[in-house]
């Protein structure tokens, strides 16, 4: 028997996986630094890239590792938890994630295995294998799901650059479990080498048209103020990062206009 609590906690599980905002429950977005510009990070590379735009990984050239948390509304059982490993190999930035979402009756994990290089000195490309699986508690059997994503980046010098990423191109139509296919395309443009900022369009299978943009001030090198917004729900978003010895911290905070605020915490350790 369910208690009223978790009939209470799957109802609104249901709302959100038609009101979440930017986002879909089959694949949720990572990172706090990404969070704090309202996700519009498609063409600026970061730690979480292999979440948000594979090619972006091509960039990165240190060993790291990190984890994240998502605080959904205040909901504990709404809460996503992810963790990721990036390692360059020769010219190929191999990329490795996790996420979970949801608690012991309902939820859905997720794994995937990346990889981003430079095809030539303006483009770069990426692409992922994604593993899905879901677990609804009762007469309802689990369920999983293989399926990929790509993206391309274009840079026409060092300030400028244009992105496209893909998520699940395999037709729902030859697959027994149904996943949503999602595109985005943005620009993201780099000042004075302390100020990004970038937009970006997204669709979404059975969504409207969403848009996300967001900037990010870098100071001293050390310290990061992050703002955004998107259109979907009319979210708002805000963060900061602070390089420490050892690790990068970003918080995160994303308002929802019906359901409230999410918070996001993340931690990047660099090894090399």
């Amino acid at each position: 028997m369910f208690s009223l609590h978790k009939i209470s906690v799957s109802v609104i599980l249901i709302f959100f996986c038609y009101t979440a905002s930017g986002t879909d429950p089959y694949r949720l977005s990572a990172g706090a630094s990404e969070a704090g510009t309202g996700y519009s990070c498609i063409a600026n590379p970061g730690f979480w890239s292999s979440f948000h735009n594979q090619a972006l990984l091509a960039g990165l050239k240190s060993l790291s590792f990190s984890f994240g948390y998502d605080n959904r509304f205040g909901i504990r059982e709404m809460s996503t938890c992810y963790a990721g490993l990036t390692m360059p190999a020769g010219k190929t930035v191999m990329g490795a994630v996790y996420s979970h979402f949801g608690y012991s009756d309902f939820n859905r994990q997720m794994t995937g295995l990346a990889c981003g290089l430079k095809l030539s000195e303006n483009i770069s490309a990426g692409i992922m294998i994604d593993y899905f699986s879901s677990k609804t508690a009762g007469k309802y059997c689990n369920k999983e799901s293989i399926t990929c994503e790509a993206g391309l980046v274009f840079s026409n010098n060092e300030n400028i650059t244009a992105a496209i990423h893909i998520f699940n191109p395999v037709p729902n139509s030859i697959r027994k479990t149904y996943l949503p296919s999602r595109l985005r395309a943005g620009a993201g443009i780099t000042l004075n080498n302390s100020v990004n900022a970038g937009i970006e369009a997204e669709m979404s299978t059975g969504e409207k048209l969403n848009i996300k943009t967001g900037f990010e001030y870098n100071s001293g090198k050390k310290f990061w103020m992050r703002a955004g917004f998107c259109t979907d729900n009319a979210s708002f978003s805000f963060g900061i990062g602070y390089l420490m010895k050892y690790a990068k911290l970003d918080l995160a905070f994303l308002t929802h206009e019906k359901l409230g605020i999410t918070s996001s915490t993340s931690l990047i350790f660099t090894i090399r």
